[in-house]
């Protein structure tokens, strides 16, 4: 009897791992994986009615959605977030805290992407990888297929296309502003690749800023013709960043310009998965679209509905507290500069005057609790040696290499305000709405409102395509 029962236990194991690998998922040729700037789902469930079928409605319908996406550190821009979905990882590993970040060295404010090695192709700016201090998933399909599976990445801004793109990718691809062109840097080509100079002079006159995310579907699709993009068995990725913002400086309670936005992103998210399907065939391709996680909002005057609010002066505070340490170690230069919401500190003048730094922080620290609107403040210390939830978001993002030594939050409807170089910095904690979509071959429509964290998505990528994830991705895959 025993014995039976084992032999039908096993019997029931191999026919459910036989099922199993009859159903397994087939490889897409082509991975498209877009990021939508700003991108909220009130927002997007607010125009619904206003929508064609085969855009927005097409995704919600027919893929997995993630209703519940939030990313895993604090605060959140546009290249951090780009990077955190390509690396799998935080801003703490992958090394991108931000769009911009003051450099140690120089004392001088440097975009994330720039590199003075590099020249640029039709624009001024000399941009490569570089900083990305990890492997991304664009990354690991070049190593795992020999350099075969071609990687392209486009987007307006050249932070969103170069890192979205990685270290490897075959051409990253954004838009020069002041000459209202296509670009790129000798980091990818010797010189602009023929396709791309044909698509500029073709298209010159057609180049606005009001219609940028149709020219980014246009110059996706170009693309995919001109390098053969899914054309064999061998997996491509492609990398978008479409934009989603409305200007700050317009009333967004007048829904007009944001509900004409969704819909020509609608629109364009229509031609370009109509167009990819029918090229390719639908079994063939595999769509993500996400978020960057934030919104920039208009100031809001909290002082005229008497809800509390005030103004935190960075550079009033940074001399104070050099006027402080100088009462306790003898006058000279602590603070070196400030940059938003962080105070930098004379690191070496500290060491020659054999001062102890962690007491130095501490007393800092101490000091700057205080002062009237501040909720708290973290030191390199504090959040290099933390663990648990007690500013986790905040250690996540806080990198030593290119953050500051002391960071300082703000009460809620506070902002700090710089006014020798007019830097503002919001304090918003409050959670911003956004879906994570996997549309496409592999994937069959479901809803899921558990929420799950973005440095998910690189390793599920990696599943799907049979590769391995990030070298810095400790997340699992999403099934």
């Amino acid at each position: 009897m025993i014995n039976k029962y084992i032999t039908a236990t096993i019997l029931a194991v191999v026919s459910s791992s036989l099922a199993e690998a009859q159903i397994s998922r087939p490889v897409p040729r082509l991975v498209v994986n877009i990021t939508i700037d700003q991108l909220r789902t009130d927002y997007i469930e607010a125009f619904m009615p206003s929508y064609g079928s085969n855009g927005f409605k097409k995704l919600f319908q027919n893929g997995v959605v993630y209703y519940n996406a939030q990313y895993t550190f604090a605060p959140v821009d546009r290249a951090s977030s780009i990077a955190s979905i390509a690396t799998g990882t935080s801003p703490s590993h992958n090394g991108i805290t931000g769009f911009k970040w003051l450099d140690k060295n120089s004392l001088i404010p440097v975009n994330c992407v720039d590199d003075n090695e590099y020249d640029g192709i039709f624009t001024k700016e000399k941009s490569s990888p570089k900083n990305i201090a990890t492997t991304t998933i664009t990354d690991e399909l070049k190593i795992a297929t020999d350099g075969d599976g071609k990687v392209f990445s486009i987007a307006m801004d050249r932070d969103a296309a170069i890192i979205g793109g990685g270290h490897a990718a075959d051409g990253a691809i954004w838009f020069n502003k002041d000459n209202m062109c296509w670009c790129s840097s000798t980091y990818y080509y010797k010189k602009a690749p023929s396709w791309l100079e044909s698509y500029n002079l073709l298209y010159v006159n057609s180049f606005t800023n009001d219609n940028i995310n149709a020219n980014i579907t246009n110059v996706a699709l170009q693309c995919i013709d001109s390098n053969g993009m899914g054309a064999d068995n061998v997996p491509d990725m492609l990398s978008l960043t479409y934009d989603a913002q409305v200007p700050i400086e317009k009333d967004v309670l007048n829904k007009q310009q944001l509900q004409y936005k969704y819909i020509q992103l609608d629109k364009e998210l229509e031609k370009l998965t109509t167009k990819i399907e029918n090229k390719l065939g639908k079994h063939n391709v595999l769509f993500i679209v996400t978020s960057t996680g934030y919104c920039n909002e208009k100031e809001v005057d909290y002082a005229k509905y008497r809800i509390p609010s005030g103004t935190f002066y960075m550079d009033r505070t940074a001399n104070l507290l050099n006027v402080y340490l100088g009462a306790i170690y003898g006058q000279d230069k602590y603070v070196e500069n400030c940059f938003y919401n962080q105070i930098f500190f004379n690191i070496r003048q500290i060491e020659l005057k054999r001062i102890n730094l962690s007491e130095l922080l501490s007393r800092a620290q101490t000091f700057i609790m205080q002062l009237s609107g501040v909720s708290n403040v973290f030191t390199s210390k504090n959040l290099l040696l933390s663990s648990g939830d007690n500013g986790s978001r905040l250690r996540n993002w806080y990198n030593p290499n290119n953050c500051g030594d002391i960071i300082i939050e703000v009460s809620p409807g506070w902002k700090l305000l710089n006014e020798e170089n007019f830097q503002q910095y919001l304090s918003k904690e409050s959670t911003m709405p956004f879906p994570l979509i996997f549309y496409g071959t592999g994937f069959v429509a479901k809803e899921i409102t558990t929420p799950i964290t973005i440095d998910r998505v690189a390793p599920t990528i990696a599943k799907s395509i049979r590769i391995r994830a990030p070298n810095a991705c400790t997340a699992a895959p999403l099934y």
